[in-house]
């Protein structure tokens, strides 16, 4: 009879951890989803936009599904950046640490448009100049002698490999193939990275690699066209080291 009772208060504990991780999950991937939403545009100022968020308490996986950055004000394309699947894993011991570990990060097949002129304004250098006013002072820890309730620095991360494949741009009515960014050893050290600083690495990488793209079509479109547009591609080429 007591082992019955044993049994019975065993197998009622292990439902109610499972109950309690499960709904925990609910919680957390909603949190998640509305703080990306709400951090995203103070970073970007863009409108971002997150289908669903999904995370593995206990394996320490996560994905980030339908994932759209839209685009700063002036600009005509209703995005600039769109991503179906982001999975994630993390070191799950190091979300309690000063330091979170983030094993990997795989951005697959990623969407963006391109607006405006790869050697003057355009929507991603736009995006770009907004990150760097945001992360000019924003995330700075707070003076020694700052008055109480002043703002923590931000949480700091280290991301171990982050993996940008299958990434797709759109330029005047043409789709050209990125090749993929692999960044690894981000934020290794003792002050690891903020999560503002990781945006900024990774979209100048992929700024940087747009660029580039669209800049060799223009040559190429110039050479098809005639000598000036030709001239044209030239200096974009060298502008950009081709």
């Amino acid at each position: 009879m007591k082992k019955k009772i044993f049994l019975g208060v065993g197998v009622g504990l292990i439902l109610v951890i499972l109950a309690v991780v499960v709904i925990v999950g609910i919680f957390l991937d909603n949190l998640v989803k509305a703080g990306m939403e709400n951090i995203g545009p103070k970073v970007t100022q863009t409108t971002l936009t997150v289908g669903s968020v999904h995370i593995g308490i206990l394996t320490g996986t996560a994905g980030v599904n339908n994932l759209v950055l839209g685009n700063p004000e002036g600009y005509n394309s209703p995005n600039a950046i769109s991503v179906g699947k982001t999975a994630v894993s993390i070191a799950p011991a190091s979300v309690l640490a000063d330091k979170i570990v983030i094993k990997s990060i795989e951005v697959r097949s990623p969407e963006i448009t391109f607006e405006g002129n790869p050697i003057g304004a355009n929507n991603l250098k736009k995006i770009m100049d907004n990150v760097n006013a945001f992360t000019g002072g924003a995330e700075a820890a707070p003076a020694t002698n700052a008055p109480a309730g002043a703002k923590k620095p931000a949480k700091k991360l280290e991301v171990d490999d982050f993996l940008i494949s299958g990434a797709k741009v759109h330029f005047n009515g043409v789709i050209l193939p990125l090749p993929d960014i692999h960044l690894t050893d981000l934020g290794t050290g003792p002050d690891g990275i903020t999560a503002s600083d990781l945006i900024k690495k990774v979209l100048g990488e992929v700024t940087t690699a747009t660029i580039k793209a669209v800049a060799g079509s223009v040559g190429d479109a110039g050479k098809a066209i005639g000598n000036e547009a030709g001239s044209l591609g030239k200096k974009l080429g060298g502008l950009f080291g081709k």
